[in-house]
C-alpha cells in the first residue's frame, strides 16, 4: 500500500480527535506510521476518537492551532516528515452562529500549522485539506475542476475558499526554492460509521433510525457528492506518497470525490440509509432561512490522471458500509476490529490499485 512510503514514517496530523482524524489514524498505524496527533478534545459524545481508543499507540496532545507556542513545540519536539492538516471548524450551519470562530479556526489556524511546519527542517510534505465547498458554487451541473474560482456563500464555505487562497499564496511566497511541498485535498460529502456530529445526513439518519423515530430532512433535493470517508482517505495517502516521493511536481490542489452515479440526492440518500437499516420512514420538515447549497459536484479528472486515483466504493456501498458500523456499534460491539476490517476489505478491493 502506497509503495510502503508511511511504514516507519514520521506523520502528524491536526485533527485527529476529529471523524476523518481518527479513521486516518487507524489507518496510519496499520501501515507501520509513527504518528502524532494535535486537536481539541472530541465534541461528540459519543466519539470516535474514543470508540477506537485513539491516543493508544500514537503521541497525543489536546491543543488549539490558535495557541501557535503550543503547536510550534508540538511539532518542532516531534520532527514529523509529513502532515495532514484536518483540523477545522466544519459545519456549514455553525459557522453562521459562530462565523469569527469560525474563520478564527480555519484561516488563522491553517496559518499557524503551516509556520510552524516551516520552522521545522524535518517537514518534507504538507496535504492541507480543505473541502469542495471551496469553489464559487453557481449552482451548475458541471463538476467544479481545480482551477475554478474560489468563493463560498456561508462563512464555513468561504473560510474554506480563503485557506485554498493562502495555501497557494504560501507555496510561492515560501516554498518555491526550499522548504516542504504543499498541495491542498478538496473531497466532497464524507460519511462512514462513527460520525455524531450535529446536522449532518447519515449521523442525523442513524439517531432517529436506533431511536425507532422517523428521519426529519430539511433538503431532500439537495445533489451532493457523497462518499465513504475512506475514499478521500485514501487519496489524501496516494497525495502524501507522490509529495514525499516526487515533492513539488505535485504541490497543486486535488479534488478526491465519487464518480456520477454516486452523486445523488439528500432524500434518496435518507432512504438508501432506510433500505440497508432494514427499517424506518423519512419525513421532510420545514426549511429555516439559513442558505445551503442545492447542487453540487466535483470533476476528478485531474486526480484520475495526475495520481492515478479512482473512486472505489459506489453510494450505495458507502450506505451500507456506514450502516453496518452503526449497527454493530449500537448493539454493543468492539469497534475497533471492526473498522480496521472495513480498512483492510477497502484496500483488498481499491478500483485505482487494480488500474
Amino acid at each position: 500500500m502506497f509503495n510502503h512510503i508511511y511504514k516507519g514514517r514520521r506523520v502528524l496530523v491536526t485533527g485527529h480527535t476529529g471523524f476523518k482524524g481518527s479513521w486516518l489514524c487507524v489507518w496510519l498505524k496499520r501501515l507501520g506510521a509513527e504518528v502524532c496527533g494535535y486537536a481539541l478534545a472530541p465534541e461528540t459524545e459519543p466519539a470516535l476518537f474514543h470508540v477506537l481508543r485513539g491516543q493508544e499507540g500514537i503521541s497525543h496532545h489536546i491543543g488549539d492551532l490558535l495557541d501557535a507556542e503550543h503547536l510550534h513545540k508540538t511539532v518542532k519536539d516531534f520532527q514529523p516528515e509529513i502532515i495532514f492538516h484536518l483540523a477545522a471548524q466544519p459545519l456549514v450551519r455553525l459557522s453562521y452562529a459562530e462565523p469569527v470562530r469560525t474563520y478564527a479556526v480555519n484561516v488563522m489556524g491553517t496559518l499557524n500549522v503551516l509556520e510552524a511546519a516551516r520552522a521545522v527542517p524535518s517537514v518534507r510534505a504538507f496535504v492541507n485539506v480543505t473541502t469542495d465547498k471551496c469553489y464559487e458554487n453557481k449552482e451548475t451541473a458541471r463538476g467544479y475542476k481545480e482551477d475554478d474560482p474560489m468563493g463560498g456563500y456561508d462563512m464555513y464555505s468561504s473560510s474554506k475558499g480563503c485557506v485554498e487562497i493562502l495555501s497557494a499564496s504560501y507555496r510561492r511566497s515560501f516554498l518555491q526554492e526550499s522548504g516542504f511541498a504543499l498541495a491542498t485535498a478538496r473531497a466532497g460529502n464524507v460519511i462512514g460509521g462513527g460520525d455524531w456530529a450535529a446536522e449532518r445526513l447519515v449521523p442525523d439518519c442513524m439517531r432517529a433510525l436506533n431511536a425507532g423515530k422517523e428521519i426529519e430532512i430539511r433538503c431532500p433535493s439537495a445533489v451532493r457528492p457523497w462518499q465513504h470517508v475512506l475514499e478521500p482517505l485514501s487519496g489524501y495517502l496516494l497525495l502524501g506518497q507522490k509529495l514525499l516521493e516526487e515533492g513539488r511536481a505535485y504541490a497543486e490542489g486535488f479534488n478526491f470525490g465519487p464518480d456520477e452515479k454516486s452523486v445523488f440526492t439528500v432524500g434518496e440518500m435518507a432512504r438508501l440509509a432506510v433500505k440497508c437499516y432494514g427499517q424506518g420512514s423519512v419525513r421532510v420538515q420545514r426549511r429555516d432561512n439559513l442558505h445551503e447549497a442545492t447542487l453540487l459536484t466535483l470533476d476528478i479528472t485531474k486526480a484520475r490522471k495526475r495520481l492515478g486515483w479512482i473512486p472505489t466504493y459506489t453510494a450505495t456501498q458507502a450506505v451500507a458500509a456506514a450502516v453496518e458500523w452503526y449497527k454493530r456499534f449500537y448493539a454493543g460491539e468492539e469497534m475497533l476490529p471492526f473498522t480496521e476490517e472495513q480498512i483492510k476489505n477497502f484496500e483488498g478491493s481499491l478500483a485505482w490499485k487494480k488500474n
